[in-house]
């Protein structure tokens, strides 16, 4: 799918550095029980991609011996990873603040009907996708039934005290456009999505994360086969705020693919574009081990094309939500 694309400029995106590595993204799966339009992995039911054990063990040494403070799971869906728990429960006991990058609708499949409580039981930190308020927005993104389900995933959260101010249990929903269009000032929807989930469903969350969608992947085929996706690029440049630059997601996170190899970011992994280490002579990629080295990643260039747009426009967009208010 990545060679449907037009390709992306390596030149025109400004340079940018890394700075102390503060948090690892893995992605465990390209699994899903779901197949989004804007997803930028190509997630689905018949995805096989799983972190390896061999992995799973460098990753657990890493943990151990970098001072990194977060632990961001992703896929697909990350849950249907069949260590996800192990994983979950040894960065735990490392001190790590755990982030399930959930879709809500994983949380009533087979097989995983208490996966809710061992969330709670560990600790950790929801980020779940939830597009819109409105079931025809979220099941025309994501399929029919899917609204419904997501809502009763929340209800499950609710009821174990996600979103309940002084349990410590935190839930972040995720808003992400519907096309080719800039999120809307996400303090604003915010409060709208509160307003209208505790009114129509008592739903309570903590924050809304919206983020830009990328063009790439599932998302960039469709932009071109609509022919949108020149359109969709000029209006990411033409958005661009330099002050986003000091935020972006890429410049204190590492991510991390299901063969254990390391990338700036979640979208670069998906566009194949691994970190670039000077240090490394006798292979072109990075992986875990290599963070089991004296090697520095502070200061080194951070591989960059014109995706990077989507990050830096507007209010800004990383797996945290918007960089401006």
């Amino acid at each position: 799918m990545r060679d449907t694309l037009p390709l992306l400029d390596a030149l025109r995106f400004p340079p940018i550095r890394r700075s102390r590595l503060e948090a690892l993204q893995v992605n465990l799966t390209y699994r899903c029980n779901q197949r989004c339009l804007h997803c930028h992995v190509n997630a689905g039911p018949t995805r096989k991609e799983a972190m390896t054990d061999e992995s799973l063990a460098l990753l657990h040494r890493v943990i151990e011996a970098h001072p990194v403070q977060t632990l961001d799971l992703t896929g697909g869906a990350p849950e249907m990873h069949p260590r996800f728990r192990e994983i979950v429960r040894h960065a735990r006991r490392e001190g790590l603040r755990v982030i399930d990058r959930c879709n809500l609708t994983i949380l009533s499949e087979p097989g995983h009907e208490d996966l809710a409580e061992f969330l709670a039981e560990q600790g950790v930190e929801v980020t779940a996708s939830l597009p819109c308020y409105s079931q025809e927005n979220v099941d025309k993104q994501r399929g029919d039934g899917v609204f419904e389900a997501s809502i009763a995933g929340l209800r499950q959260l609710n009821a174990l005290g996600y979103g309940k101010e002084g349990r410590g249990l935190v839930l972040n929903l995720v808003y992400n456009p519907q096309g080719p269009s800039l999120p809307p000032p996400q303090a604003q929807l915010e409060t709208d999505y509160k307003a209208h989930l505790a009114e129509d469903f008592g739903i309570r969350f903590n924050h809304l994360l919206t983020i830009t969608n990328q063009p790439i992947a599932r998302f960039g085929s469709t932009l071109v086969s609509r022919g949108q996706f020149n359109d969709y690029m000029q209006l990411l440049r033409d958005s661009y705020r330099p002050e986003n630059l000091g935020a972006v997601m890429c410049r204190n996170l590492v991510s991390v693919d299901w063969q254990g190899y390391l990338y700036d970011c979640d979208f670069n992994q998906m566009l194949n574009l691994p970190m670039s280490l000077p240090e490394l002579i006798s292979r072109d990629r990075a992986h875990l081990r290599d963070l089991l080295t004296p090697l520095r990643l502070d200061g080194n260039s951070i591989v960059t094309r014109d995706h990077c747009y989507a990050c830096t426009a507007g209010q800004g967009s990383s797996c945290g939500g918007a960089l401006k208010s």
